[in-house]
């Protein structure tokens, strides 16, 4: 057999490995927010199965042997009778953005499925009125930036406006006095109108779009005083005047007798 050269050795052993591991993975699982989700695994084992998360092997989610199967934290599970037919699969009742990753499925220390949990993006259609504010929800603890891709012909900006990590905000200067800690966006103006994106800086997904249309009239002020005065009131100060009136006419009769 020709020998290879070291780099050309190295490279060779570089790709098999790359491709065994690809092979190993299992198509990503893509469930909405809050819903149910089954990451595959068909395996027998004799054994001890288990699922951990990808990045925290020593931490327990479900498991099974030859007797059961156990929930070791809460909204994991694993059923026995398909366990015993070779069916390792992992349920997690209520998927969130927390949850979402890569898992694994060993049997007795052996890794034998890899599966990534993905949660569908977010889109929320808002339409508010101008001077109105907009709250951007954060769906995931991680980093985030927020980016925003103008709708209005007359303004064509685009790009990150603002990153979030952990209570640390930072805008650019055109938002720096407009968005609070809790991604309030404050008077709200028809320029604004676009799409507003929430994404995750670590994993690069999307977790969240707001497409945004700000129009119709700002919300009607009493320019003088305030608030318009409520009705109720209107009537009573009508009753007192009225009292009065009958009142007086009243005394001035007895009086004039």
């Amino acid at each position: 057999m020709q020998s290879c050269s070291s780099a050309v050795c190295i490279l060779i052993l570089l790709f098999n490995t790359f491709t065994i591991v690809h092979e190993s993975f299992d198509p990503p699982v893509k469930v909405n927010l809050h819903d149910s989700a089954t990451l595959p695994c068909s395996e027998r084992c004799s054994g001890s199965a288990r699922w951990t998360v990808f990045s925290k092997r020593s931490d327990t989610l479900a498991e099974c042997d030859q007797t059961s199967c156990r929930s070791v934290k809460e909204g994991y599970q694993m059923i026995h009778d398909q366990y015993l037919k070779g069916d390792l699969s992992l349920t997690i009742t209520d998927a969130d953005f927390s949850k979402k990753g890569w898992y694994t499925c060993d049997c007795d220390g052996k890794d034998v499925c890899d599966v990534q949990l993905q949660i569908e993006s977010l889109n929320n259609p808002v339409q508010i009125k101008p001077t109105e504010s907009l709250v951007l929800t954060l769906d995931v603890s991680d980093p985030v930036e927020v980016i925003y891709n103008s709708t209005d012909a007359a303004n064509r900006s685009s790009g990150q406006i603002c990153t979030v990590d952990g209570p640390s905000l930072q805008c650019t200067p055109e938002y720096t006095q407009r968005v609070s800690a809790a991604l309030e966006l404050r008077g709200m103006k028809p320029s604004d109108s676009g799409v507003y994106i929430i994404k995750d800086k670590r994993s690069d997904e999307i977790i969240r779009t707001y497409t945004v249309i700000v129009q119709g009239d700002p919300p009607d002020l009493d320019r003088g005083n305030g608030a318009a005065v409520p009705v109720w009131i209107f009537v009573l100060v009508v009753f007192v005047l009225v009292s009065v009136i009958v009142v007086l006419t009243v005394v001035i009769r007895q009086l004039k007798h």
